[in-house]
């Protein structure tokens, strides 16, 4: 569960005793209708609804979302959360410009009281649902860098504007729009592969050096296999170890006449030209020097026409790097 963000604006002790007098007036006064209006659409769930789905689960609501652009994956529909929540990388890969972000003051509180302090406040226009019944509505994110396996959160702010029901269950986020009940499904697969990378080695990898006058020079090999097996394996790999690239100059490459790769595009469709984006400078670091290795051993080359350009697309592998 994550507390504060933009709510946190009314947080000062007269605005909570002015809600407080404004709800329990709501609660005294509101009247509840004897019977429901015909036009007004049910929004219910059905056992045709969980039909797609794999039981019994615990599953969290993971969806995709439209967000600007773009379709975002990963995006986790809580009903705890109490901010809608965008998080850097994906900020970042989205190429929006930080100029774009609103200063705030508001404070994140997570589980076991950890505090994030958000870089702004990005507001977003995004898309949920299928032609005809979907929604399109402005969604204020706080920009948080903190690691996450989600690139968003839809918190409270956005269920309640959108008056949505969700169902843990099965696992979908039902809304009301102009042309009926427009549904978001989640993505069980989504939650089976983050199980699957959580998962631990069956068995520890013992560093073997390849070369005695290159010690840095090693490979891994698995330790439940027989000592003689190993030996063998060990064996026959220092006999090979001219076949391993250590470095960018021991890959030669492959002849076109063997192998070529193309983008499968239609011709009938012009080059991109994509909008520059700035990166971190860490991140910057990181890519001038990639650049520069890949420059000095003949990968790439430097061309002069800005016809197709692509931006470089940063991806943090699990030693950190």
């Amino acid at each position: 569960m994550i507390i504060g963000g933009t709510i946190a604006t009314r947080s000062s002790k007269k605005a909570r005793k002015t809600y407080l007098r404004t709800v329990q007036n709501i609660q005294l006064t509101g009247s509840i209708p004897k019977m429901s209006r015909i036009d007004n659409p049910f929004i219910g769930f059905s056992k045709e609804d969980a039909r797609r789905l794999h039981h019994p689960h615990d599953d969290v609501l993971v969806v995709t979302i439209q967000a600007g652009d773009y379709n975002m994956h990963r995006v986790l529909v809580d009903n705890g959360n109490s901010a809608d929540i965008l998080y850097y990388p994906a900020f970042q890969q989205m190429g929006i410009d930080r100029e774009r972000l609103v200063p705030t003051n508001a404070l994140l509180v997570g589980f076991g009281g950890t505090r994030a302090f958000p870089f702004g406040v990005v507001t977003l226009a995004v898309t949920v649902g299928d032609y005809q019944q979907q929604i399109t509505k402005n969604v204020a994110f706080l920009v948080v860098d903190c690691s996450s396996a989600y690139n968003a959160i839809i918190g409270r702010p956005t269920l309640n504007s959108w008056k949505t029901v969700t169902s843990t269950y099965h696992l979908m986020v039902k809304f009301l729009t102009d042309y009926g009940v427009g549904e978001l499904r989640g993505d069980q697969a989504m939650n089976i592969e983050e199980q699957q990378a959580a998962i631990e080695p069956v068995e520890r990898l013992e560093d073997v050096p390849l070369d005695e006058s290159q010690p840095e020079r090693t490979t891994k090999i698995g330790t439940l296999a027989d000592p003689t097996v190993r030996q063998t394996l060990t064996t026959f790999l220092k006999e090979n170890r001219d076949v391993y690239a250590w470095s960018h100059d021991d890959m030669l490459g492959i002849s076109p006449s063997i192998m070529v790769h193309r983008l499968n595009v239609s011709p009938s469709f012009p080059p991109v030209c994509q909008k520059n984006r700035v990166f971190a400078l860490e991140r910057d670091r990181v890519v001038a020097e990639e650049v520069r290795k890949l420059l000095e051993v003949g990968f790439i080359r430097e061309v002069y026409y800005p016809d197709w350009l692509a931006n470089v697309v940063m991806v943090k592998k699990s030693n950190g790097k």
